[in-house]
């Protein structure tokens, strides 16, 4: 594909997510860095074509040494694309649920987007994203597999949860001791299908995930139900800014009530559980 050009006003760092939680946005999407006791630290996603020197410049100038793994919440082009540069520089492992390694390992490509849903230009667009497959298999290990929610080493005093509906393996990520939640594309706080033209001048407001990219939309429903029923104070999504506060809990209990009519595109409604 073309050279992207990243330019500086697309660079916005989230610096005080939330205890130990910082952020990136590059473009329309986030990056995360997680940082641990033993002041190591995690890189969550690794956004669009062409944006590895952002993220090593990002990580040159905030932290100290390299990651210790790059976690994808999901295998989609805009959260994977510099991983493998980086995790062959930093010589370290990528990790993502099974569910997402057959796009991750060369062996298949995503189900091809919907133009037609959600209006906006992201959505007219979305013919021309790269698909994939991605070949990570010589970095590529399995996050645990837990519906509860399980303990994961590299990621330390976090719970690894299954989202899928965006894709069959998204995960998120969710700290009990601050009620802080790393989404993904499981919902976002910005309209997804217009990330151009609102990326940095829409409120923060909780929408569904990218509709011309979804393709379970009841288990997509499911895991939003699943992401409310933990009462998050802070969530940091994939795209839009992170947003924190008493009423967070209740916006999303809002949207999960709400789902069909806040996320669903008019073309599911009819077939709607």
């Amino acid at each position: 594909m073309d050279k992207i050009i990243i330019t500086d006003d697309q660079i916005v760092p989230f610096n005080a997510v939330a205890p130990n939680l910082y952020g990136l946005r590059i473009a329309f999407v986030n990056v995360f860095a997680v940082t641990h006791p033993d002041r190591s630290w995690t890189l969550i996603d690794a956004a669009i074509p062409f944006s590895a020197s952002r993220i090593r410049h990002w990580v040159q100038e905030r932290f100290a040494t390299a990651p210790r793994a790059i976690i994808l919440t999901h295998g989609h082009f805009d959260h994977v694309s510099a991983a493998g540069e980086l995790a062959k520089e930093w010589n370290i492992p990528i990790y993502a649920h099974p569910l997402e390694f057959p796009y991750l390992t060369g062996e298949k490509q995503y189900p091809a987007p919907k133009p037609g849903v959600g209006g906006g230009l992201m959505s007219l667009l979305s013919p021309l994203y790269p698909r994939g497959p991605h070949n990570f298999t010589d970095r590529l290990q399995p996050l645990p597999t837990n519906s509860a929610g399980l303990a994961f080493a590299e990621l330390p005093g976090w719970q690894v949860l299954h989202t899928p509906g965006h894709t069959p393996g998204h995960v998120s990520f969710y700290r009990t001791k601050d009620g802080t939640l790393i989404v993904g594309d499981a919902f976002c706080t910005t309209k997804p299908e217009s990330f151009f033209e609102g990326a940095l001048t829409q409120k923060a407001e909780l929408h569904g995930p990218p509709a011309y990219f979804t393709s379970d939309w009841a288990a997509a429903r499911a895991s939003v139900r699943k992401l409310a029923s933990l009462n998050p104070l802070t969530v940091a999504p994939g795209h839009g800014k992170p947003l924190s506060g008493s009423e967070v809990p209740a916006k999303l209990r809002q949207l999960a009530a709400d789902f069909d009519r806040i996320a669903l595109p008019e073309s599911q409604k009819s077939t709607a559980a």
